[in-house]
């Protein structure tokens, strides 16, 4: 991807993997990415902010991205993974992601665990702590189980996203 900067030299940014695909094998692979990657994305989404407001490059670019009201990249795809999850348990995904799935108070030898009271998943165990710990059914149901419980207990999916942007948007931006 090329991006233009004010000074009319051309920056080319690779990136190594598909970015904020809408596959769920492209969007458990950002979980956990090295820092490397995450400041690549987050320098081009700098550089759409800086675009947007027509920043210099040693402008300060928080408060462009509070204006436009945009996550940061970690937030995003912290985004994109949970609120696919909350698809796949409600059965507005496809069926082989809601059989990834499984609630901590649906599984017979842990109906007894304070947890069987909340709505927690339970995690699958990964084999290869490289990619294993990064497949969707694990880093959705770790970030799902993160979460508060005012937004895993939305009654809608608009209404889910809505808390789910609120939360990570006070998170990103909790020093202001």
């Amino acid at each position: 991807m090329l991006i233009y900067r004010s000074c009319f030299r051309c920056f080319d940014v690779r990136i190594p993997f598909p970015c904020f695909g809408t596959r769920p094998q492209q969007i458990g692979l950002l979980i956990d990415l090295p820092l490397t990657h995450i400041q690549r994305l987050q320098s081009v989404q700098n550089a759409a902010a800086r675009l947007i407001f027509n920043l210099r490059r040693c402008d300060h670019i928080t408060d462009a991205l509070i204006i436009l009201h945009w996550l940061r990249v970690p937030e995003r795809i912290i985004f994109k993974v949970v609120t696919l999850t909350y698809r796949a348990l409600h059965g507005s995904a496809p069926p082989y992601l809601a059989s990834s799935f499984a609630y901590v108070a649906d599984m017979p030898h842990r109906r007894r665990l304070r947890s069987a009271s909340t709505e927690q998943l339970d995690v699958p165990t990964c084999r290869r702590s490289t990619i294993g710990c990064r497949a969707f059914p694990v880093a959705g149901a770790k970030v799902w189980n993160s979460l508060p419980s005012d937004v895993t207990s939305a009654s809608s999916l608009s209404v889910f996203k809505n808390r789910l942007k609120t939360y990570l948007y006070r998170r990103c931006y909790e020093t202001l």
